[in-house]
């Protein structure tokens, strides 16, 4: 069979709309509302059931690769665990459907217990699905399984470095670590050098956690960009102030943000800094 581990994202959806969708059904056509239930649930809850061969095997293909990452071998295994439960519970289902579909005809009330028996499996469906959902989620956002990582293009893995440099950054400014901070911050400078908001980026680090403020104030006056673009202008600008304050002098960093705030009067950014000044 051919590897469809790329297409795991997609197929694993269909498997919870026509999942959710078939066995809200199946619990209505016991009401007396939607008569036309009872016939609609069961197309639902057999695709589902084919849906879900589709998503362990595609699971099944994509799975090599997180589970290479280092701490999350046991978190793919418990997606893999909870996502073949789910599979399991939807064949019963289906199959169930289908006994109920040929003893309509013979004995209806039979039928009609297996309809219930049906229904009853599809609160522990939800459950199920609800649970693979999860842990697939735990895989992709806490551990990055796929993450950049899918297209196994260049370009992507690059994009989840440089998102893990910078959240990285972040907590570890957070929590105190400047030093630790800077060296991913500049770590972050290295993979985009020519890309604008790293440039920022880096010398916001060079003044906050290398408390270099004249380096700074520096790296800002040098940098060169659009002055017509209000966000570059007024990012550059709120650097200066902040770097000017650090160097004891307020009044410059009032004076820039001032003739900022006259050229771009609508710049929340310019106003906020404003307020911030001593």
């Amino acid at each position: 069979m051919p590897d469809i581990g790329s297409l795991h994202p997609q197929i694993v959806h269909f498997v919870i709309v026509l999942g959710v969708v078939g066995v809200l059904l199946r619990l209505v056509s016991f009401t007396p509302f939607f008569p036309w239930s009872r016939e609609a649930a069961m197309p639902f809850l057999i695709a589902a059931a084919v849906a879900s061969f589709a998503a362990t095997k595609s699971g099944d293909d994509a799975h090599e690769l997180p589970e290479r990452i280092p701490g999350a071998r046991e978190a793919v295994h418990d997606h893999e665990e909870t996502g073949e439960r789910a599979r399991n519970i939807l064949i019963a289902i289906a199959l169930l459907e289908v006994g109920a579909f040929v003893l309509r005809k013979k004995n209806e009330r039979v039928a009609r217990g297996v309809l219930v028996a049906s229904g009853l499996a599809g609160l522990a469906a939800f459950y199920a699905i609800y649970e693979a959902g999860e842990h697939g989620g735990e895989v992709v956002y806490e551990y990055a399984g796929g993450v950049g990582t899918r297209s196994g293009e260049a370009e992507d893995v690059q994009r989840l470095l440089v998102a893990g440099l910078y959240h990285q950054a972040r907590t570890a400014r957070e929590a105190g670590r400047l030093d630790e901070a800077a060296r991913l911050t500049e770590e972050l400078g290295r993979q985009m050098p020519d890309d604008a908001s790293v440039r920022f980026l880096v010398i916001e680090s060079q003044l906050r956690d290398r408390k270099d403020a004249a380096g700074a104030l520096a790296a800002t006056a040098a940098l060169q960009g659009d002055p017509e673009d209000g966000f570059f202008a007024a990012r550059r600008g709120v650097l200066m102030s902040d770097a000017y304050v650090a160097l004891g002098h307020p009044d410059s960093a009032r004076m820039v943000l001032t003739m900022l705030g006259e050229r771009f009067p609508e710049s929340r950014m310019i106003k906020g800094a404003l307020e911030k000044l001593p």
